[in-house]
């Protein structure tokens, strides 16, 4: 159906309310909108679905949510009775609508007889996760759009390991929706009525205390926090989010005394009003909890997303200025602290494993090597981490210790497959309160270990795209690097194209390729000839291509240089959209 056709479907469907239907019918002159929001579905893939809220066939809704949900509830039913009596476990966070777009997803998922634990109240995206392992369920959502700003809502959508969504099932649930109407073919039921009948289930207090448990039982730095505790003290910020109760409550078994949490956000709110963006990844996202650092004469500030899978840091320098650790070095920082603590308790597995994404630093190879870990790569996001680690694991050949990604996500255990801030939280305090008790900070400890493996430095570079025509712009720049390959960056030669979407790697001066061991994704991987890389890959989640620059250096300056000259360059790209 065109994009008329389906805005008509809608604008006369007996489903929408009276006041839905003026909504969309002040729309009618405008073209370009109706265009955006009625040509086809938001797209459902691995991560599920994440979009504007608003009525359309492309925004976040509940006829949406339902239409999603009753896909997914019919590729349960496929596995067979077994699997809708395991059932599915529905967690939300703290945005406009997560509550009521879980409680509709499950009322969906009820009608049509797939049992449904669903969480009484918001959650941390790591707990959902945990929570599907735990009860052994078929299958988990998740009503989130992370750290995104506040007008976005997402859906995200995991399998029996805990893990998001595998890429077969995926492709599954997106032709189930092709055959479903968006409003005729949904089941559901009244909310109420679900819960009476037992078709709902709501998990609390004993899903929480299960969960931390297993968090608790990866400390190991009571010790050291106990030295500093008089004099450590921190700042954390939960930004609104779903991180507010959990994470204090662990930071205080951990033995921290002096924790101030930033009063404004913590209060919960999916609006955010008091951030530009929810996202701790951006340094000034941090300015409230700078204030109350500078105030507190705090040490070191922790600041976790909305869901509470993400984590970043900030630590206070040597003139007083707090300085937030990237990702990238956060992650080395803590696989280090890890192999090291490990060894010295004598816990750390004779085949032990770090993983970690083509598009993270190579610092965290080196720091695993050295420690005798074997390192992995893996495509971005933690399902892919999560299926290698099912892998070695079941096959014996290695025991994963820690993964990460350079977008400050974690993941730490075995109870959970997915990025987790709340055990993140915990293990980088009590990491900072080990550096503490030797009269260190993290970027002493940082600077300790570009000494030993050399300088590194890393950079990603947004080239933002939004709207239909972001789409068809970003399939362009794709296609046209792979037509017209880069034969050079900022004017240094390439020497490697590493294209994981045909798994195929080519020598340039050569022009021979080989394969690759991994293939199926959209990522172009560059080898520059000073050994800088060079990465391209449209965002999953966002309406963006992504550029990651990843350079060493014999010296700190050495290295900044090259990030900034391949991070300026990057804009470049843009000239090749038509």
């Amino acid at each position: 159906m065109s994009y008329q056709e389906n805005y008509q479907r809608w604008c006369s469907s007996d489903t929408l309310t009276q006041a839905e239907r003026e909504e969309l019918t002040a729309l009618s002159a405008d073209a370009t909108e109706l265009e955006d929001r009625f040509l086809g579905f938001l797209e459902f893939g691995t991560a599920g679905l994440r979009g504007v809220m608003g009525l359309g066939l492309r925004r976040m809704n509940v006829y949406v949510i339902r239409h999603a949900t009753q896909a997914f509830a019919q590729v349960i039913l496929n596995e067979g009775p077994q699997a809708a009596e395991q059932g599915i476990a529905i967690c939300f966070d703290c945005r406009t609508n997560s509550a009521r777009f879980a409680q509709e997803a499950a009322c969906v998922m009820a009608a049509n007889g797939v049992k449904v634990r669903l969480f009484e109240a918001m959650r941390p995206t790591p707990e959902l996760s945990f929570a599907v392992r735990e009860y052994g369920c078929t299958a988990g959502i998740n009503v989130t759009a992370s750290h995104n700003p506040p007008e976005y809502n997402g859906y995200k959508v995991y399998w029996s390991d805990g893990a998001q969504l595998p890429p077969q099932h995926a492709a599954a649930v997106a032709q189930e929706m092709e055959k479903l109407d968006v409003f005729d073919g949904v089941k559901t039921m009244d909310y109420q009525t679900a819960l009476d009948q037992g078709r709902i289930t709501l998990m609390g207090k004993e899903t929480d205390d299960k969960f931390l448990q297993h968090v608790l039982a990866q400390m190991s730095g009571q010790a050291a926090m106990a030295k500093v505790a008089e004099n450590f003290r921190m700042v954390y910020t939960p930004f609104h989010g779903t991180g507010y109760q959990q994470i204090p409550y662990v930071l205080g078994e951990l033995g921290v005394k002096h924790l101030h949490c930033v009063p404004e956000q913590m209060v919960i709110d999916g609006t955010f009003p008091t951030v530009k963006s929810p996202n701790p990844e951006n340094p000034e996202s941090f300015a409230l909890a700078v204030k109350l650092a500078k105030e507190v004469d705090a040490d070191f500030i922790l600041g976790s997303d909305p869901d509470a899978d993400r984590v970043a840091i900030q630590v206070k320098g040597p003139e007083g200025a707090y300085i937030q650790i990237s990702g990238n070095q956060t992650g080395a920082l803590l696989l280090d602290y890890i192999i090291k603590t490990r060894k010295a308790q004598g816990t750390l597995p004779e085949n032990a494993v770090a993983l970690k994404t083509i598009v993270t630093t190579d610092l965290s190879r080196k720091i695993a090597e050295a420690g005798g870990v074997k390192s992995f790569d893996t495509f971005t996001g933690f399902k892919f981490m999560a299926q290698k680690k099912n892998e070695l694991e079941r096959s014996g050949q290695g025991q994963v210790i820690f993964s990460y990604e350079e977008s400050i996500g974690y993941m730490i255990g075995d109870y959970v497959r997915d990025k987790d801030a709340v055990t993140a939280s915990l293990l980088l305090t009590e990491m900072a309160g080990y550096y503490a008790a030797q009269g260190m900070t993290l970027l002493d400890a940082l600077e300790q270990l570009y000494q030993q493996h050399g300088y590194h430095g890393e950079e990603t570079v947004n080239l933002m795209m939004p709207g239909l025509e972001g789409i068809a712009h970003r399939k362009a720049l794709m296609a046209s690097l792979r037509e017209d390959p880069l034969t050079e960056v900022a004017g240094t030669p390439v020497e490697l194209r590493l294209d994981y979407q045909s798994g195929t790697q080519t020598d340039v001066a050569t022009g021979k390729s080989t394969p690759l061991d991994m293939s199926g994704s959209d990522v172009l991987k560059y080898r520059l000839a000073d050994g800088t890389y060079f990465v391209v890959r449209p965002s999953g989640t966002e309406p963006k291509i992504k550029v990651y620059v990843l350079a060493t250096g014999d010296t700190k300056a050495d290295c900044q240089e090259k990030v900034r000259r391949y991070a300026d360059w990057a804009q470049e790209l843009k000239k090749r959209i038509p």
